[in-house]
């Protein structure tokens, strides 16, 4: 190894130029000739490793660059690369540089200083232009000037924006299209270093090192390079959008620098940005209104008894009159009465006679859904918001907006979930699951209850702010038992409406088979009502009206009817949900669960159970 070294730096002490060896993986001058030392003035017998790092400065990029560069083609030079003394001499000189055999990381720099050279190549021109006359000696100097008069008319012809660089980066020419898209003029920018003039930074800020410069890349490793989408710094400061082709062009063989043509393609992307925000809007109107769509068509499709209030007794008029009320503001409707009584169609008839009419009407039937999926529904989320969030989907409120929202049995939400409504429709915003967006609501609220406002309020079925919110317009729908003399017209309409659709004749409604139905205590409403009369319209004959109840029984005469107190239709109730119980074991959901024998929602029977306040110790046989 000593004789290696001691091989290496006899070699270098003859070298004519100042030469050094370098260990790049270390920073390491492992050898250095008289010469170079005396460049750098530096001691060459000095036993501290010295580090070339010092006489670049803030060059270490360009050197790094130069490095690579060296290692790419095996050898080459460079003079963008300033380098000083140890005392900090700013120095002026062309490096070369070769990899050393055998000896991977290790480099052989010689350095020219390049004043010393200037002065012998101005004594050599001058004898040069002695000997070869005036156009030899400013052959390599007119090239650009040549290329660009030569090709004066096409370049200034060109739509496209054109201008040449030489090998070290300096502008040759402009043509008019380009000196008009940057703003700068032929004067601004010829012999100028147009990368830090026009390509110094990207869109976003951050620097753009001339070395990661595509068009830098062209004249330092002979590469065509087409970009598609950067940016040109106007003189103004302002970016411009472009796309541009830079391509190494040679005189004689020789590489002399590079052409950049290049496009303004700003009205472009602006375009293709407003684009697809215009794609993102119709996407998400398309979303919302598919849908609306297929909430309307549920609704179209789940047909209802009658779509009028029906009926002359006291109880109705006194509804018409409170829907004329206060169907022409936004004020907010809670609606109470059993199952069965017409709610919805109350709440329809509000918003068919309100200034939202011709914005949907959107019923979310709260004990419909499972407990933690009402958010979901309700809010809407967005794409991996949750296991079934296979894309973004609006919920109820902001399907509701510009329109009403009905909310059916609004004390079957979840409690922390009314929370959450009440903030909603308080701020007038909807923020889906997943997501942090608020978006702006504008809906007209119609709840309803099947239980008195004080059992729901003391039963702590609603919260008490949410209760103040809703409640501002009460309407109070009265069960069918006691408005007995809507009865007649009641099943007239619907006895239409059921042999309308099943092709059949309409039976007589006579006076004794209305005195029937007047005599039955009808626990399920109108909706019971509407079964009992599709049910004769399939079984009658001849014209002859004929009534069944659920169990298939005839309905009784009135000398036989059994009416029932309001506590007794409860005991029957609670002791046929108890049988339920007892037959599926106390199980209330699932396929086997008590509610599908009942035929009601797991939610809906479990608000029952607590209500009629049937515990383990009931279900016992």
């Amino acid at each position: 190894m000593l004789d290696e070294r001691h091989q290496s730096d006899s070699l270098l002490a003859a070298f004519p130029d100042a030469a050094l060896v370098l260990d790049t993986s270390q920073d390491k001058v492992v050898a250095i000739n008289t010469a170079a030392a005396s460049l750098f003035v530096v001691d060459p017998d000095m036993d501290k490793a010295l580090r070339f790092s010092t006489f670049l400065g803030r060059a270490l990029a360009k050197f790094v660059v130069f490095v690579d560069e060296v290692d790419h083609r095996g050898e080459c030079w460079t003079r963008d690369v300033p380098l000083t003394t140890l005392d900090g001499v700013p120095l002026r000189c062309e490096i070369r540089g070769r990899g050393v055999p055998d000896q991977p990381g290790f480099l052989l720099l010689s350095f020219t200083d390049l004043d010393a050279f200037d002065k012998r190549t101005q004594i050599a021109e001058a004898a040069e232009l002695h000997r070869a006359g005036l156009l030899e000696w400013k052959r390599a100097e007119t090239f650009f000037a040549e290329l660009e008069r030569q090709n004066q008319l096409i370049l200034n012809a060109a739509g496209e924006g054109i201008y040449g660089v030489n090998a070290d980066g300096k502008t040759t020419f402009v043509n008019r299209a380009a000196q008009e898209m940057l703003g700068w003029t032929t004067q601004d920018l010829l012999g100028k270093d147009i990368h830090s003039m026009i390509h110094h930074h990207h869109l976003n800020g951050e620097i753009y090192p001339s070395q990661q410069c595509p068009i830098y890349r062209s004249f330092r490793f002979e590469q065509v390079h087409r970009i598609e989408d950067e940016v040109f710094w106007r003189k103004d400061g302002k970016p411009i959008r472009v796309e541009y082709v830079s391509t190494p062009i040679y005189d004689q063989k020789v590489l002399a620098g590079a052409v950049v043509i290049f496009r303004d393609i700003t009205e472009r992307k602006e375009g293709e940005r407003k684009l697809r925000e215009a794609l993102d809007e119709v996407a998400a109107l398309r979303d919302r209104l598919e849908q609306e769509n297929e909430y309307l068509q549920e609704a179209i499709s789940s047909e209802r008894a009658h779509h009028d209030i029906i009926g002359s007794s006291p109880a109705i008029r006194q509804v018409v009159t409170r829907i004329d009320l206060v169907a022409g503001t936004d004020a907010t409707v809670l609606i109470t009465g059993e199952a069965g009584t017409g709610k919805a169609l109350v709440a329809t008839e509000i918003h068919k006679a309100s200034p939202r009419s011709r914005r949907p009407l959107i019923h979310f039937k709260c004990g419909s859904v499972a407990p933690e999926d009402v958010e979901a529904e309700l809010f809407g989320h967005v794409r991996g918001a949750g296991p079934n969030a296979a894309r973004d989907k609006p919920g109820k409120l902001e399907l509701a907006h510009g329109g009403s929202l009905f909310l059916d049995d609004v004390e079957e939400l979840p409690f922390e979930i009314q929370g959450k409504l009440l903030h909603a429709l308080q701020k007038s915003t909807v923020t889906r699951v997943g997501d942090t967006r608020e978006k702006p609501l504008d809906i007209r609220v119609i709840a309803a209850t099947t239980h008195a406002p004080t059992d729901t309020r003391s039963g702590n079925r609603i919260r008490e702010d949410l209760y103040l919110f809703l409640n501002v317009f009460p309407i109070s729908c009265l069960p069918l038992r006691d408005r007995l003399e809507d009865i007649p017209l009641l099943a007239g309409h619907l006895l239409k409406l059921a042999c309308r659709r099943h092709g059949r004749p309409v039976p007589v409604l006579t006076e004794r088979v209305v005195k029937q139905m007047q005599a039955y205590h009808w626990p399920g409403n109108v909706r019971e009502l509407h079964n009992v009369i599709e049910r004769a319209a399939i079984v009658s004959r001849d014209r002859k009206l004929v009534l069944e109840l659920g169990g298939g029984g005839h309905v009784a005469s009135p000398s036989n009817a059994s009416v029932r107190t309001e506590a007794e239709m409860q005991e029957m109730t609670r002791r046929n949900i108890i049988a339920a119980l007892r037959e599926t074991g106390g199980r209330v959901s699932g396929a086997s669960g008590a509610a599908v024998l009942l035929d009601v929602q797991p939610t809906t029977l479990y608000s029952r159970i607590k209500a009629l306040k049937i515990d383990r110790n009931a279900i016992q046989p």
